[in-house]
């Protein structure tokens, strides 16, 4: 872990940093204080992603965190002796620490310390690709920075002040230098801002051309390293990168789906996880909103993990989408990985979540299944629709064919007569073809 500017502590970006032999270079005991339980399997799993080997961990069992230190003065130590004893060179917390107990933490057991929100702001750095989502880390990364900005300059405070000389003279450039650190943070925090308030219109306009289109729309949602881009290539034919680590996926990916003639929109988004860092919910409204715009929700597990662990991670993504405004919306639940489950498993994710759908994206089990529950999903929102389209109409007939897929044509002297099941808006547009109104019949156009 490498010190920023500010003075906070942050995982190396670069896996590479860890060395192939002998010991590596960064090496974390983690520490967590939780009302019940040890596992702090996720923390480890960050850690591994941001390149960074864990060598012991500590739990401390109690309600609240303690508001000084985090774990309590007791523990503390304990703490100190094993990360010594284990050749630790950083300490790694489970929780989002306040700037005051990350301080105390630090003089208190002698070692960098780094919050679960740092690592997790770290890693998305590293993961982000397009520019907004590069713009949308660096906005998260200062926000969280920003009251942490004190401790690079209090070396440079206590040069500026002296006890025989306070009042006038004693404002040392330490203090000028932090407040002129804040307000370039703050400037750049608004600079930014502004650029995705244009990155969300720019995305507005492109969703206003696909609802034109009236092609439903379909999101991946679910936790981080679930499957979901497996399930998107799987089921579209793309390539979108796929690799066994949290977060490889933050930037949207939008690929054409088409179930029996039908075309469908699909996004893979962010994975969510526990305790997500409001930081990141609140930049990553852009690429989030396309989980609130969507007609219809997959909501991806990996069903491979036992059962306790994944209704966490059910919950955790419940959470997220209420968040974020998508608690209602249409929901399927899409149990991934079922090419890693024994029959009793199967049996018991059949009677714990009877609405789930067993797939694997991997081995294609499942998918046509999947396929017939997403057109069904759709089919109950289609509205029938009777038409005659004069013969001039053919861009409109062309345009039926491309939203409905399959229709039941018949060529009359007036017209072509058409008849199928369309979107209630693209009913709308139609509505003067109808044959029920007699519009279509006189050969209206429009």
């Amino acid at each position: 872990m490498q010190r920023s500017r500010h003075g906070r502590n942050t995982p190396s970006r670069n896996p590479a940093d860890v060395q192939l032999e002998g010991r590596p270079k960064q090496r974390a005991f983690c520490i967590a204080a939780l009302p019940e339980g040890e596992d702090l399997s996720e923390l480890q799993e960050l850690l591994r992603t941001a390149g960074v080997a864990v060598v012991g961990q500590a739990v401390q069992h109690r309600d609240q965190a303690h508001p000084n230190t985090y774990l309590g003065p007791g523990k503390v130590q304990e703490v100190r002796e094993a990360a010594k004893a284990a050749d630790a060179n950083v300490v790694a917390c489970d929780d989002e620490l306040s700037p005051r107990q990350e301080r105390n933490l630090e003089s208190e057991l002698g070692l960098p310390v780094i919050d679960r929100t740092a690592i997790i702001l770290d890693i998305f750095a590293g993961h982000a690709n397009s520019a907004d989502g590069k713009l949308q880390v660096e906005l998260a990364q200062l926000e969280y920075n920003l009251a942490r900005m004190r401790g690079l300059w209090t070396h440079l405070e206590r040069l500026g002040a002296s006890a025989s000389a306070p009042g006038i003279g004693t404002r040392g450039p330490g203090e000028t230098q932090i407040e002129t650190d804040r307000r370039l943070a703050r400037d750049r925090i608004s600079a930014l801002r502004r650029k995705l308030r244009e990155v969300k219109s720019s995305r507005a306009v492109m969703r206003a051309e696909r609802e034109r289109a009236h092609l439903p729309r379909v999101a991946l949602a679910g936790y981080t390293n679930a499957g979901k881009s497996t399930l998107l290539n799987a089921l579209t034919g793309s390539t979108v990168g796929v690799r066994d680590r949290l977060f490889h996926t933050l930037d949207p990916s939008t690929r054409a789906l088409r179930l029996n003639g039908r075309p469908y929109l699909m996004t893979d988004t962010v994975g969510f996880i526990r305790k997500l860092p409001h930081q990141l919910v609140d930049a990553f409204g852009a690429t989030l909103e396309e989980t609130t715009m969507a007609d219809l929700i997959l909501h991806v597990v990996d069903a491979s993990v036992p059962e306790a662990e994944m209704t966490d991670m059910l919950r955790a993504v419940d959470s997220v989408l209420d968040e974020i405004g998508a608690g209602d919306s249409p929901r399927l639940l899409v149990l991934n990985k079922a090419d890693m489950l024994d029959d009793e498993r199967r049996e018991e994710l059949r009677f714990a979540h009877p609405d789930g759908l067993a797939v694997s994206a991997l081995t294609g089990e499942g998918l046509d299944a999947l396929g017939e529950r997403i057109e069904q999903a759709f089919q109950e929102t289609l509205r029938p629709v009777d038409l005659l389209l004069p013969f001039d109409e053919g861009g409109r007939l062309a345009e039926l064919h491309e939203l409905v897929g399959d229709l039941e044509r018949i060529d009359t002297a007036e017209g072509v007569r058409v008849r199928g099941r369309v979107p209630a808006t693209v009913a709308e547009r139609y509505a003067r073809f109808a044959v029920a109104n007699g519009g279509a019949s006189n050969g209206a156009g429009g």
